[in-house]
């Protein structure tokens, strides 16, 4: 018998010995290192990517088995075109082949793939599989793991106010109307929650135009472990640390 999201949250708090209402419902990770991790073994970049991939199939598992409804991972930003193009080329492949090479993992999880990000300006190969891949898990029930994958936040703020602008215009919605919710509902994230938790790995203190607005009130965690080590162990430390945290969100309590 499948276990709901909240058997699976009250198993994994009672394990970490928390409550269950100190587990994050959605955590968003910016994963980082793979290229440092690569270099101080004396690789090429490319192998700290593909060991990256490796490590994401890792932690979207953990998630399933922990019971988190909504994993987020910063994959390949807009600003990332700006990097060599050799790189750039083998990663387009490799999202190619990982886009292909997870669908029975997660169809088997009844995980939901969602796409953050422009589709446009990705190369035909990635589209295709990304397109596939999303349609295939499309009614899957399960967790929801979005790869921001061409993204920016900016730029994600941009669109969706386009969208909203062209509502306007039509006449299908009205000024008065326009709110946090409006903005909310028209963002690549529209219909997840916002991140309880924000991760990034190998030491970085910026948030790299990650989900500007969707990260308002999330809680952040650092560590100075690079992404293709970062393992069950690594993300157990950061729910405990997670869990020690008072959210206010603006109150005092």
């Amino acid at each position: 018998m499948t276990m709901s999201f909240e058997e699976k949250l009250s198993s994994t708090a009672k394990r970490l010995g928390i409550k269950v209402e100190q587990m994050p419902r959605h955590i968003a990770i910016i994963m980082d290192g793979n290229g440092r991790w690569a270099q101080k073994k004396g690789l090429p970049r490319v192998e700290g990517h593909r060991q990256g991939g490796k490590t994401v199939e890792t932690i979207a598992q953990c998630c399933v088995d922990f019971g988190i409804k909504s994993l987020t991972l910063y994959s390949f930003s807009i600003e990332n075109w700006k990097r060599p193009k050799d790189e750039v080329s083998a990663l387009m492949h490799l999202y190619t082949q990982y886009l292909v090479g997870i669908r029975p993992t997660l169809m088997k999880n009844n995980v939901k793939l969602i796409h953050l990000g422009r589709m446009q300006g990705l190369p035909k190969s990635v589209q295709n599989e990304l397109r596939n891949t999303m349609k295939m898990t499309s009614n899957n029930t399960g967790m929801s793991l979005a790869l921001a994958l061409n993204y920016g936040g900016r730029v994600e703020i941009a669109d969706a106010t386009k969208k909203i602008a062209q509502k306007y215009k039509k006449g299908k919605l009205r000024l008065k109307n326009i709110n946090e919710q409006t903005i909310s509902q028209n963002l690549y994230t529209a219909g997840l929650s916002d991140p309880d938790l924000l991760i990034r790995t190998a030491n970085e203190m910026r948030i790299s135009n990650f989900l500007l607005w969707q990260i308002s009130y999330s809680e952040f965690y650092v560590t100075k472990t690079f992404w293709p080590d970062f393992k069950k162990a690594a993300l157990e430390k950061a729910i405990l640390a997670y869990a020690k945290r008072t959210r206010r969100f603006g109150t005092i309590r």
